[in-house]
């Protein structure tokens, strides 16, 4: 399979892993739809896409809602004509520890809420799912030979304080060998499910942290600093072409290995 001449959409594609996506398929000759939640993000993004003489169209959608992922399924199919790349980007962190105790008394001060347990679970599970279904619906019924990217992190593992980000991204690194599974009891050959893992990566929000909390990250990492957003784009590049590679889930970490165990 081929980037240049496909049509690709990419949720969060208005910042960080999306955006470096986004640019990536654009410069190896793809077309694509870029959803965000942020149209500035989204019309700038665009912008640099045509800047660089690419095409691309942006739609602001919700990847929790069933009408939203509808909208910009049909968007990219409407504008482009095909559907051939989808890559689900979109993904929110909201850190709690399960249990909170007092210091003096030792009892339970304050646990993880369903604020902080529900949205994490609607973006980064039920999106990724809704995104991926209902473009799996436009490819078959379109007869577009394609590839679904949903993105889990090496957090997948378990990491203390994530048990929501955890458990969501646990299931997304399972969803291409089902996903797959089932297309290949009915008959589907023509779509291919591919996770992505990344580690720890450059993203603004992330390059922004606490420069001893970096430091002491980068410790880890068996190349001795964060990854490059670009570098993660490229692991997709790779997949979108190798056709050999197909219902598994893909670590782009740079080598990250926790110190005496899993995680600290």
């Amino acid at each position: 399979m081929e980037i240049k001449g496909s049509v690709a959409l990419v949720t969060g594609g208005g910042n960080g892993i999306g955006e470096a996506v986004v640019k990536y398929l654009v410069k190896n000759g793809a077309k694509v739809a870029i959803v965000d939640m942020n149209q500035k993000n989204i019309d700038r993004v665009v912008a640099d896409v045509k800047a660089m003489g690419g095409e691309a169209i942006g739609v602001m959608g919700n990847v929790t809602s069933e009408a939203d992922t509808a909208k910009f399924i049909k968007a990219a199919v409407d504008a482009f004509g095909a559907l051939n790349i989808v890559v689900a980007s979109a993904g929110i962190i909201k850190d709690s520890m399960l249990l909170t105790l007092d210091k003096e008394t030792g009892k339970v001060s304050r646990k993880m809420g369903l604020d902080k347990w529900q949205p994490v679970l609607d973006v980064n599970l039920t999106g990724t799912f809704l995104t991926l279904r209902d473009a799996a619906e436009a490819m078959v019924n379109g007869g577009f030979k394609g590839i679904l990217v949903p993105i889990s992190s090496v957090n997948k593992a378990g990491q203390v304080g994530q048990l929501n980000y955890s458990s969501t991204k646990v299931a997304d690194a399972l969803l291409p060998k089902i996903m797959v599974g089932e297309f290949l009891m009915r008959g589907i050959p023509n779509i291919r499910v591919v996770g992505i893992a990344p580690g720890y990566t450059a993203t603004p929000m992330v390059a922004g942290m606490n420069q001893d909390a970096l430091k002491a990250i980068c410790a880890d990492v068996h190349l001795g600093r964060l990854i490059e957003p670009e570098e993660i784009a490229r692991a997709i590049g790779h997949a979108i072409e190798n056709e050999a590679i197909n219902a598994t889930t893909l670590e782009v970490t740079g080598g990250l290995c926790y110190k005496g165990g899993i995680a600290k």
